[in-house]
Order: C-alpha cells, then structure tokens, then sequence
C-alpha cells in the first residue's frame, strides 16, 4: 500500500481535532460548525496542558483518541465507503472484521502521527447550514508553526441517530477516504475481501506500517 499516501498523515491530525465525547449527550442538538469548533478546542486545550501528550506519550494520545474524537465519526459509513463496490460482496462476518480493522488502524494512525503536530492553531470558516438537511461539510483551516502552509480541511458530516458524525475528511480537496480506496482495491484486487482484512491484521498487529508511506 505505497500509492497515494503523502497526505494521509495530513488526515490523521485532522480527523483528531475534530471531535470530542464530552458532548455525546449533546451531539444531536448541537449543530455540527458548533460540534467541530466546540470539540477541536477541547482537544487542544487537553494537550496544550499535558505535558505527557506534548512529549509523545502514545497511550495517553491514545486514551485520548478513543475517548474524545472516535465517538463521533462513523466508522461503519467510512469502512464501506473506503472499500467500495466490493462491499457488496463482503458476507456479514467480513464487514464487521473491516470496520473492525479499519477502525483500529486509523486510531493506532492517529496515535503515531498526532506528536508531529503540536503548536497548530485552527480558523473556522462561515458555516450555513440549511434546515432539516442530513448531509453537511464543516470547513476549517489548519495553520502550521514554522511557517508551514496552512491546510485547508473540511469535514463531511452526515445527521445519524446518535448525532452528526464525520464520515470523511478532505484536505485541500483530496478525500480521504477515497485515498484509501484507491490503497484497498490494490489489497483486495491481490487477495480478495479476506486478503485485504489480513493485511490490515498485518498492521494493527505492528506486522507492517501502521500508515502507508510514499
């Protein structure tokens, strides 16, 4: 899975400040600009003050991922939307292995990535957001220390029954989720639903990267 993955690390820090537990209770009143900008200076607010965080430790980034961002992204939305048409074809027990999977790599992914990105500042972007519609993108701008540019990142959020949840992440325009598509159909093309599931074993496992690099 080498194709396509420059930008993967982008996604990863990105999915992270997006959301947080501590408004579970909340989610379906809140309207999702509000979800994200809420949420994204909660967690940065958290790492800002934790000096373990700030120093690389993995486990309490982890904690945190589970805890703060996981909750409020669909990861069942997601896994099929990266699969595609092949999940079609996937019986019960493979789909559910998948988001599983898939699930984990992302949050292990998080995890690895989220201690190269420290001193960001993000910018909301005007939000309008029409009534009664289940489909929505929150648009914001992450701006880099060191003179980096900044990253335009927008979320596509869909109206669930548990509240508004992301379903995929773009940075400057490039999805990812179609990213890893593009990275899954060279798995199953190989070796099938089953060969794609054990290779994300592979890696969750620390048999392989956790990410895809160029």
């Amino acid at each position: 899975m080498q194709r396509g993955s420059k930008a993967i690390g982008r996604w990863l820090i990105a999915l992270t400040m997006a959301c947080s537990s501590a408004l579970c209770a909340m989610a379906e009143e809140v309207p999702p600009d509000v979800l994200v900008r809420k949420t994204t200076e909660e967690v940065l607010t958290v790492v800002r003050n934790d000096k373990e965080m700030r120093a690389g430790n993995v486990s309490k980034i982890s904690q945190l991922i589970e805890e703060k961002v996981a909750p409020h992204f669909d990861f069942e939305r997601m896994t099929r939307l990266a699969v595609g048409r092949p999940w079609r074809e996937a019986s019960p027990a493979q789909r559910e292995a998948l988001i599983k999977e898939f699930r984990t790599l992302l949050v292990r992914s998080y995890s690895a990535a989220f201690t190269a990105y420290t001193g960001i500042a993000v910018e909301y972007r005007p939000y309008k957001m029409t009534p009664g519609e289940a489909e929505t993108t929150v648009q914001t701008l992450i701006k880099l220390p060191g003179g980096a540019p900044p990253m335009g990142v927008d979320y596509d959020m869909g109206n669930t029954p548990e509240g508004w949840k992301v379903y995929d992440v773009r940075v400057a325009g490039a999805s990812l989720i179609i990213n890893y598509r593009n990275l899954f159909a060279q798995e199953i093309q190989g070796g099938g639903i089953d060969g794609l599931i054990k290779n994300l074993v592979d890696k969750n496992s620390g048999k392989a990267a956790t990410a895809p690099k160029k």
